[in-house]
């Protein structure tokens, strides 16, 4: 019988089919059937009784032109681990070992003397040159073992931000900042270094089938690394300068929260985080603590009554430099008083507690308390850090015309400064509360994406509102800092205002006499603002007003950011 080519073809292409098909077969049967075995007998080749070789997504920073820099991510190195049941001579061990790597010598003889353990870690991280030089000794009872850990290649650059990796009884993971908040999503459970193509191959199908979708992952945050890096020297400077108990800063895109640079001081690094002395350093005060800031808070409340329609820009009160509420005398700052015809304007120019309680008084207590609390500062504000704290504003609860008048210049009123800038945010974006955050996408291991919305409400004033309270507020700039208006910026508009608060006496209910909070925050360019600058200090010494402390720092980070970000004037 004669066969035609053709058909030849058609059985050589069969018989090829089915083989492939078979080898298919009994590689499913390998990777997804006995999967988990294979691994496990596989995995037994590698590990050690302690293992940590594991593998955690990358967190990342990402510049001004969309370059993703890795912020927290994984390093591989190698860690020397001894068998005592096989070392028969400790000390000729060490004096070898020595020779190669830095080993505590009591340390290493009472574990080498552990006879009865056959597993013993004596050093971790050690360079791939270390790890040759004691393999090629061949010492038995010497055993060099791969393994992974968390690098952090800025060092404490955004530290709060980031957080730690570390263990909580035996289960490692994150503990602060983006290691907590995304801990589910870094957490990768694929711990096997050793995969070959096919392994690779049908171990993505057996998750695509059969496993439900983990959410492994890579976060990729707002934080602009040039930025950061420059916010921390500014605020970095100012703790050396005034000695501040503590001290933090926030640059935000007050249009959809999007923040560029957060950072608190001191801080840490997280490569070497068993240094830090107090526990509380690892707590980010900017989401966590509270805190009254006074006069920043004034142009919310400025916000509220042009808003009402109780006065206007131009409206004026007489100044005697106090005035009595409830038979107690508040004071302007300098107890001095400017006169008749002391206009709104001027209230915020110079900063005047008596001002701040006539527009109390014109707003009334209702609606003063109605104002505040639209702007959020009673609530979370939902930034994606862990551990955020509420506002404490019970004092807007009662009914004493006292609590009512320190609240209209920031004092008896405690907020989170992350919550503040939220709030002063929406007087130059028209009205908006956006939510402040650090986290932009989830980019997953399957290599499909989710970009974080963040949702944006309403504050209870206007857009017209918001507008006339930037022009008060470039005023302010232009004419008042620095007293004879030499911070002026000639060809950018922006809005600012200082504030300097009395530190609460948790123990006596009072105020200190000597310590201070001292505030300051700008938005620029002032009608359609990019960004918005908060800084503050606490207790810093040798220093009386927030403008001696913070005007030369805050003109040097909007300069920067005009410059770095090439934002054309708009004046």
């Amino acid at each position: 019988m004669t066969y035609s080519p053709t058909l030849r073809s058609r059985i050589v292409l069969v018989c090829f089919l089915f083989f492939t098909l078979v080898l298919i077969a009994k590689i499913f049967l390998v990777q997804i059937v006995h999967g988990d075995d294979y691994s496990g007998s596989a995995d037994r080749q590698y590990v050690t009784p302690a293992d940590n070789i594991y593998e955690r997504g990358t967190i990342f920073f990402q510049s001004k032109n969309g370059q993703l820099i890795s912020a927290a991510t994984q390093t591989t190195g190698f860690k020397l681990a001894i068998d005592p049941s096989k070392i028969t001579d400790a000390e000729s061990v060490y004096i070898k070992l020595s020779k190669i790597t830095t080993l505590d010598h009591d340390d290493f003889l009472l574990r080498a003397g552990k006879a009865a353990d056959s597993y013993e870690e004596i050093m971790h991280r050690l360079s791939k040159e270390e790890a040759d030089a004691i393999s090629i000794l061949k010492i038995p009872g010497v055993n060099i073992f791969k393994e992974k850990w968390r690098l952090y290649p800025g060092g404490s650059l955004a530290s709060h931000t980031l957080g730690i990796v570390g263990y909580k009884g035996t289960e490692l993971g994150g503990r602060y900042g983006l290691e907590r908040q995304y801990n589910t999503e870094l957490t990768w459970t694929n711990n096997n270094p050793y995969v070959n193509f096919f392994a690779e191959v049908f171990s993505n199908i057996n998750k695509t089938l059969f496993e439900s979708d983990k959410g492994e992952g890579n976060i990729v945050t707002t934080i602009e690394p040039e930025v950061q890096n420059f916010l921390e020297k500014k605020l970095t400077e100012v703790e050396g300068r005034y000695q501040a108990d503590s001290i933090g800063g926030i640059i935000m895109n007050p249009m959809d929260g999007s923040i560029y640079a957060l950072t608190v001081k001191p801080d840490f690094d997280p490569n070497d985080f068993s240094k830090v002395k107090k526990i509380s350093t690892f707590s980010n005060p900017l989401v966590e603590n509270v805190l009254e800031f006074g006069s920043v808070v004034k142009p919310l409340v400025m916000a509220g009554a042009l808003d009402a329609g109780v006065l206007t820009a131009d409206t004026t009160y007489n100044d005697k430099g106090s005035v009595i509420v409830e038979k107690k005398e508040i004071f302007n700052f300098d107890k001095k008083g400017r006169g008749p015809d002391t206009s709104m304007q001027e209230v915020l120019n110079q900063s005047l507690n008596t001002g701040m309680v006539f527009v109390e008084q014109k707003l009334g207590k209702e609606k003063l308390r109605d104002y505040l609390l639209s702007y959020g500062i009673k609530d979370k504000t939902g930034i994606d850090l862990p551990n955020e704290t509420s506002g404490l504003v019970s004092n807007l609860n009662v009914t004493r015309e006292f609590e009512y008048a320190n609240a209209a210049f920031g004092q008896g009123i405690a907020i989170t400064p992350v919550s503040l800038v939220r709030a002063l945010a929406s007087l130059g974006n028209g009205g908006n509360l956006v939510v402040p955050h650090v986290t932009k996408e989830i980019r997953y291991e399957n290599g499909s994406s989710k970009k974080i919305v963040y949702p944006t409400t309403r504050a209870k004033i206007s857009k017209q509102t918001s507008e006339e309270i930037t022009r008060m507020l470039v005023v302010v700039m232009d004419k008042s800092i620095n007293k004879t208006g030499l911070a002026k910026l000639e060809h950018f508009s922006v809005a600012v205002k200082t504030g300097t608060a009395q530190v609460a006496d948790n123990t006596t209910g009072g105020y200190y006499e000597d310590r201070h909070t001292h505030s300051f925050f700008g938005y620029f360019p002032a009608y359609e603002p990019k960004f918005i600058i908060f800084l503050y200090a606490i207790n810093p010494k040798g220093v009386q007003y927030a403008a001696t402390t913070w005007t030369d720092p805050f003109l040097d980070i909007t300069k920067f950011l005009l410059n770095y970000y090439e934002i054309p004037p708009d004046r």
